[in-house]
């Protein structure tokens, strides 16, 4: 009965080029989406066009919920690779929620990791250092990105030094040199992208213990 709501409230997959927007803040749209490749990156703008990047989206993500409960956006989201996006109805979310409370526990779930994630980045921006900002923005990516990178081989975090400028709420003077600092004790590499060398290091400075061991649901 859930894989036939499943069926019915998917209207299909849509490809998002690099670069493209996906939402945009103080807009409407009729659907809500889960990555199903890629990544993408959510952010806020000031009037003067200063952007904070609060949060990133991989593969299993649920983007544009609030959407649904807000009635119009309160950020944007812009794809950071090519994306490819499963498409649900955004009208058929109370439905869900109302007659399967399994598939709204998962939806719920993902909400709510989102917001622990937000939590973790204001303490970031908030209390750590540039060097230890740095250091768990990347080990959080990392960690986040090892369980959707292909399990053998290299892979590289899809960032530019200004997207972690702009997630880091530092210039990007700073975030450069920062990442020298990072370079230098061989604890990442960066060629175009971002390779993590030493994933604890990068957690003790950032006095970060890790993601939770916890199996994420799948929508």
């Amino acid at each position: 009965m859930e894989l036939e709501f499943v069926s019915r409230f998917k209207t299909g997959e849509l490809s998002v080029d690099r670069g493209a927007t996906i939402f945009l803040e103080g807009n409407h749209n009729p659907h809500l989406y889960t990555v199903l490749m890629g990544w993408a990156f959510r952010y806020k703008l000031l009037p003067d066009g200063r952007r904070q990047i609060v949060n990133y989206a991989l593969p299993g993500d649920l983007v544009g919920l609030q959407g649904s409960l807000m009635g119009e956006m309160q950020h944007s989201v812009e794809a950071l690779t090519p994306v490819i996006l499963c498409v649900f109805e955004r009208e058929k979310l109370e439905t869900l929620y109302r007659n399967h409370p399994d598939l709204a526990f998962d939806v719920t779930w993902l909400a709510a990791q989102q917001e622990q994630m937000l939590d973790e980045n204001l303490l970031s921006v908030g209390r750590r250092s540039a060097l230890e900002r740095a250091a768990y923005v990347l080990a959080f990516l990392w960690s986040r990105a090892s369980t959707v990178a292909p399990k053998h081989g290299r892979f590289e975090l899809p960032v530019t030094q200004r997207h972690l400028a702009d997630t880091l709420g530092l210039s990007l003077v700073h975030t450069n040199k920062t990442i020298a600092k990072l370079v230098e004790r061989r604890l990442v590499r960066w060629n175009g992208g971002c390779e993590v060398l030493d994933l604890e290091s990068l957690q003790k400075i950032a006095k970060w213990s890790g993601m939770p061991d916890v199996q994420r649901p799948l929508v």
